[in-house]
């Protein structure tokens, strides 16, 4: 795959990034390089330790490489300040995780409405854009409700509206099935898909290999390092599913 493609809002050269443990230098990428096109459905797959959450934190801007360029959006990250990566993950980046980080005082349209807060949005806006998110993901009856009246599949979908609230370019999702059971994780994932249907760029890492056979294109790491890096078939998420409970 071209490297310096114009449209890419993932960008990647050669990145390395070491952390001190002490006297010991932990090499948790290696020399990594890849970029992602607006509107590809991108899986990232590896083992405990193989990269792919430090590979994750630099996409979402959290992390500075060691060595090589990130640049997200256009923007290289290792000359941004941290004021101005806050803007940029903001603007840019809807995070998704495996445990919801929605705050349990909080309604599900307040949760919904916290990344509209941190951009300046009238409140009245901010209330009208969590509700249309929160209907889009078949919530629109819950917006009331505590994070501790709903079920793990229903808190994922609070996750995924205020992902999506501020419209980003790209939604960045940690393992956001991990903690569901198949047949709610396969409703996720297809939310998702749709999602994507849009325009929206959706980053998933994982470990699990049945959703990363359900991505359009998958990149393996291992050991800090790009082991593969394919444009899949495309295949339904319960097919996919399906074809890996039949190994």
């Amino acid at each position: 795959m071209e490297m310096n493609m114009p449209d890419s809002v993932i960008y990647m050269e050669n990145v390395t990034k070491v952390y001190s443990m002490g006297e010991e230098q932990v090499h948790a990428l290696r020399g990594i390089s890849f970029s992602v096109a607006q509107g590809e459905f991108l899986s990232i797959m590896g083992p405990s330790g193989s990269g792919k959450s430090t590979c994750m934190n630099m996409i979402g801007c959290l992390d500075r490489p060691t060595s090589g360029i990130v640049k997200i959006g256009g923007k290289e990250t290792a000359l941004m300040s941290e004021k101005e990566l806050a803007v940029l993950r903001n603007r840019t980046i809807g995070f998704v995780f495996q445990q919801y980080h929605l705050l349990p005082s909080m309604t599900v349209l307040e949760n919904t409405m916290v990344p509209l807060r941190y951009q300046g949005i009238e409140r009245n806006l901010r209330r009208d854009m969590a509700a249309a998110a929160l209907e889009k993901v078949g919530l629109k009856d819950r917006l009331n409700h505590l994070p501790n009246e709903l079920s793990g599949g229903q808190k994922q979908r609070v996750a995924i509206a205020r992902a999506t609230v501020a419209r980003p370019s790209i939604i960045l999702a940690d393992e956001p099935t991990g903690a569901l059971d198949s047949s709610t994780g396969e409703a996720v994932l297809e939310l998702f898909d749709e999602i994507n249907s849009s325009g929206t760029t959706i980053v998933i890492v994982t470990h699990d290999p049945r959703i990363g056979a359900a991505a359009r294109r998958c990149i393996r790491i291992l050991d800090g390092l790009i082991q593969s890096d394919e444009v899949q078939k495309p295949i339904s998420f319960a097919d996919a599913m399906k074809k890996a409970g039949e190994k």
